[in-house]
């Protein structure tokens, strides 16, 4: 049974709320479950640095959870929106592992989470408004930008930190997946200055969650 639109809403504010609160449990263990510490310590500026870079992770997963579900809120196919919920769950794991991360290093996540995930929701409403199509591209350009960006994050990541690393490519290799079957359900093709846009906001979040 479709839900109305109302339900969908309060759905979408309770899932929210539980990723904003860390209470979203991830399904699949942790890559880095079974990895070890280095026999010796990470440095200070090994931990300072792997902290930031796991916080702009974890930030990029709450602005994921926020695009899905506000793509999902608007999709006019129920094949596009299990697809979108599917893909958040995925995210959902994501953001579990990250924030673990996170804790392990003695990092805190990011102060402006609320602000990443309200205007994030509400990217993702105005792209899933102009059809699925363009939504559906949408995903794929995120997707192939956010590859790129965890192929830079493993070339700086300390090579000690191998907890980091295994959760970093896990998540590479999850999202080059998401774009794929996006691409694979019709995904439009989107104008060159949007992915230009995309790829500046995308920036400014980046410096800002490494520090803040």
């Amino acid at each position: 049974m479709r839900l109305s639109r109302v339900d969908t809403l309060l759905a979408a504010l309770g899932r929210s709320l539980a990723v904003l609160s860390s209470a979203h449990p991830a399904v699949r263990p942790s890559p880095a479950l079974g990895v070890p510490e280095p026999d010796e310590a990470l440095a200070p500026h090994e931990v300072r640095l792997s902290g930031a870079l796991m916080r702009v992770n974890h930030v990029g997963e709450i602005c994921a959870q926020a695009l899905y579900e506000g793509q999902a809120a608007v999709s006019r196919s129920p094949q596009v929106r299990a697809h979108l919920l599917r893909a958040a769950d995925d995210e959902a794991d994501h953001l579990a592992w990250t924030r673990g991360r996170l804790d392990e290093l003695g990092a805190r996540a990011s102060l402006l989470n609320p602000l990443w995930y309200a205007g994030s929701f509400a990217i993702g409403v105005v792209a899933g408004r102009l059809g699925d199509p363009v939504s559906l591209g949408f995903v794929a350009e995120t997707e192939n930008q956010v590859e790129r960006h965890l192929e830079r994050h493993l070339e700086r990541l300390p090579e000690r930190d191998a907890r980091s690393r295994a959760i970093v490519a896990q998540m590479k290799t999850d999202e080059a997946r998401h774009g794929t079957e996006a691409i694979q359900l019709g995904a439009a093709e989107l104008p060159l200055p949007v992915g230009g846009l995309m790829r500046a906001v995308a920036a400014v979040m980046t410096r800002t969650a490494h520090y803040i």
